[in-house]
């Protein structure tokens, strides 16, 4: 497997691929990679001919107080993980590479950027979608596969590429989650036993609205409600939001009548997680 900083020797290499025929997937990650990202290389594998995964914790999607500089790098092991979930090379650039000095665009995606987690973390969004239309630029992948866990990111990105005709194939890959239940996270390893025993409601609770759901309920702020209600009796946990939504743009809903995604944030201590569910009517 090939890994390099240089933009481009993997823009060569990618070109040199595409010249012979061969179909490039690719993954972009902030790296500590766990099975979620696993899966999603293996997706990209079943997918393409070659993938490149990128590793780059991405300055510009933090915000002032976040956890940019306590955000875990492990290179190595990424490195190894990748290749055996089927990579053919890993770009992991320098951030000025990424962001040379005269570095002096952004890309904003309006509506579905600005609730839910782009209104609690303002401007994050515009960073993911930023790098990521870097990364597609030197890659130039003909697929892209991104986790549903960051659903609001998923749906920030297919809009970008289809406004801006990018011609690449963005494809979902589900929740990847742990035995309990607890969405996979490069986060969850910053949570104490105490908080992971609690996190483990955040995914009950998504579960246990869905189950509300199947008995005949529809209203979306019971299903809320009930969300909620598993997470009463746990105190290192503090709801940031809790939101039933259209999975394509992120607009609130107060019915399902048709499929709606539950979507939550929640601070285990001082660690944000976030996860969601889809929920599908067909009346």
């Amino acid at each position: 497997m090939i890994v390099t900083d240089s933009e481009k020797r993997i823009s060569d290499i990618c070109a040199r691929w595409r010249v012979e025929g061969l179909s490039v997937g690719f993954v972009p990650t902030m790296g500590a990679l766990h099975r979620g990202h696993l899966s999603l290389v293996e997706i990209a594998a079943a997918s393409s001919d070659r993938v490149v995964v990128s590793i780059f914790v991405n300055p510009t999607q933090f915000g002032q107080g976040e956890d940019l500089d306590w955000y875990p790098r492990t290179l190595e092991e990424d490195c190894s993980s990748v290749e055996s979930a089927g990579a053919s090379a890993v770009f992991a650039p320098r951030a000025d590479t990424v962001y040379p000095d005269d570095f002096s665009t952004g890309v904003h995606v309006t509506g579905i950027s600005e609730g839910l987690c782009g209104a609690a973390r303002p401007g994050h969004f515009d960073g993911v979608i930023t790098v990521c239309a870097v990364l597609f630029g030197i890659v130039k992948p003909d697929l892209a596969v991104f986790g549903m866990k960051d659903a609001q990111q998923l749906a920030v990105i297919r809009r970008m590429v289809s406004d801006l005709r990018m011609g690449i194939e963005i494809v979902a890959a589900p929740v990847v989650r742990e035995s309990d239940g607890l969405a996979m996270s490069s986060r969850n390893q910053y949570l104490s036993v105490e908080e992971r025993e609690q996190a483990c409601l955040i995914s009950a609770g998504l579960e246990k609205a869905l189950s509300l759901f199947r008995t005949g309920e529809r209203n979306c702020e019971v299903l809320q409600k009930e969300f909620l209600a598993a997470l009463k009796d746990a105190p290192l946990l503090r709801v940031q939001y809790v939101e039933t939504v259209d999975p394509d743009t992120m607009l609130g809903v107060e019915r399902v009548d048709k499929q709606v995604l539950l979507a939550v944030a929640v601070f285990a201590g001082k660690t944000r997680l976030i996860d969601n569910i889809l929920i599908w009517s067909e009346v």
